[in-house]
């Protein structure tokens, strides 16, 4: 699995918007993993929808976020997963918060990674046939039934 991101803000009072893309590698998709969800610690601010904060508004007036986001990878189908964050604006434009949850988000998918992987493979197979036993009995009738066939 590959992620990568890149946190993009204009001059002004635009928030920030991170962007980021999950890769999964053809052996993590063979596994069949399923999607990977954590909550993040990257806050989403309040009217996240919005792309610009005024001063003295939302964040900039000390307002708490609404809430944190969730990070996911990708399920095996699809293998890729791209998604577009809006962050808090901040005068210092420091997020360290994103590295420290895309590890997080790495630490929880090498976890599922591990537990597909250690479901070993198998290829059982079988044969029944009737036993010799039964083969003895039934013998003498199935002979007697052909001699009889072929005397008709």
């Amino acid at each position: 699995m590959r992620i990568t991101w890149n946190i993009e803000k204009k001059r002004g009072n635009l928030r920030p918007e991170l962007s980021y893309d999950v890769v999964l590698e053809g052996h993590e998709k063979a596994l069949a993993l399923p999607y990977v969800r954590i909550d993040s610690t990257i806050p989403e601010p309040a009217a996240s929808w919005q792309a610009h904060c005024y001063p003295h508004e939302l964040e900039r007036a000390g307002h708490a976020p609404a809430g944190v986001y969730q990070l996911a990878t990708p399920n095996h189908a699809a293998g890729t997963l791209r998604q577009s964050l809006r962050l808090p604006w901040r005068a210092d434009n420091a997020y360290p918060e994103v590295e420290a949850s895309f590890r997080e988000l790495r630490r929880a998918f090498e976890a599922a990674l591990a537990a597909a992987h250690d479901s070993h493979p198998m290829d059982e197979r079988g044969e029944l046939a009737l036993s010799a036993s039964l083969k003895r009995e039934m013998a003498p009738a199935l002979m007697a039934e052909r001699l009889l066939r072929l005397a008709r």
